[in-house]
């Protein structure tokens, strides 16, 4: 058993960032010792003791533990790789970086490292309306999954208070479906299992940035569940919907709680189909969530498989690869886009 507190350090303390360091202090068995970020002035010591630094280099340079990595996608895979060579448990939020590849090279780093733990922050998978959602799908009474639909969508490209960075695809390596359409693509994985065949339709049509401001995919499984999904910037007021349709009723998960709060309220609707009564109108319960515990739960189980050498279930490298894969398989299924942005195929990036 490792010895606590484990010394952390985070790596970007932007606006996820700091909504993680917020948890992070109040963690038991955690303890804060440096940051990094460009927006520092140098190096120095922050009110409550903290080192802080301009870059990962320097704050690795510190006695960790464990380092959390919130910086920008063209540097996630980098910084996460350095954690793991310096003998560091990793956790780093999505995207796992800009490309398939990026994740198939931190998981080589990970295999030299198998004592280190390595966990991405898929957060939503921890929301209450969706755990709730997963264990009604896993008790089997409303058997199997038979289609899904599924739209994410905001209003722009840069939100209020993040720089627009996401703009340019040189430094995300993709648009509103990479950055966080990616959520719903993991969770429709998780209910539907792996889709295999995929067509799609992206475009930039309206901000004109070269990433995307849509993609609209129809995917299939191999067993034959069927996923519809939009991820967008141009859903004027935001939107955050995924219909789960089973052999005897439905899961229909609505609103999702987020730092903006501009997703309405979270919601799962419970429907049990009686289509020899009720005739197309059965009965709902629906129940409302009003507290996002996502964030500290991730922290929980990543911070509990430390301490008690135990596997990462949610969120491993593995999930991060199959979501980024089912990612830039829309990507590629689209001719025009796969061209004009020279989308290699997700299927023969090799992960040995």
């Amino acid at each position: 058993m490792n010895r606590t507190p484990l010394r952390v350090g985070i790596a970007g303390v932007g606006v996820l960032g700091t909504r993680r360091k917020d948890r992070i202090v109040k963690h038991p068995d955690l303890r804060i010792v440096a940051v990094c970020d460009r927006t520092f002035d140098g190096e120095g010591t922050l009110p409550d003791g903290i080192r802080y630094y301009r870059n990962y280099k320097q704050l690795l340079t510190e006695e960790l533990d464990v380092l959390f990595v919130c910086l920008t996608n063209d540097v996630a895979a980098e910084v996460t790789i350095a954690g793991l060579e310096a003998g560091l448990h990793v956790f780093c939020e999505k995207p796992p970086g800009q490309t398939v590849d990026d994740i198939v090279r931190v998981r080589a780093h990970e295999r030299r490292h198998p004592a280190a733990k390595l966990m991405y922050g898929f957060n939503h998978r921890f929301h209450e309306s969706v755990q709730e959602a997963l264990r009604l799908h896993h008790s089997g009474e409303f058997g199997r999954v038979i289609n899904m639909r599924g739209v994410y969508g905001k209003a722009k490209l840069a939100t209020f208070n993040q720089t627009d960075w996401r703009t340019k695809r040189a430094i995300a390596g993709g648009g509103v479906l990479l950055d966080q359409g990616i959520h719903i693509v993991d969770l429709m994985s998780l209910f539907g299992g792996e889709f295999t065949e995929v067509h799609s339709f992206v475009s930039n049509n309206h901000w004109r940035y070269d990433v995307e401001d849509n993609a609209y995919a129809l995917m299939r499984t191999c067993d034959g569940v069927v996923g519809m999904l939009h991820s967008s910037a141009t859903q004027w007021r935001h939107r955050f919907h995924l219909d789960i349709n089973l052999e005897r009723g439905s899961l229909i998960l609505g609103g999702i709680l987020s730092g903006s709060k501009s997703y309405g309220a979270e919601t799962l609707t419970v429907i049990r189909a009686r289509p020899e009564i009720d005739n197309g109108e059965p009965r709902e319960e629906t129940t409302h969530y009003d507290v996002d515990p996502s964030l500290e739960r991730e922290i929980e189980i990543f911070t509990d498989a430390i301490l008690n050498d135990k596997p990462i279930g949610f969120g491993s490298s593995a999930d991060a690869l199959r979501t980024m894969q089912l990612v830039f398989k829309i990507y590629h299924a689209d001719p025009v886009w796969r061209e004009q942005y020279c989308i290699p195929d997700p299927n023969v990036v090799e992960d040995p």
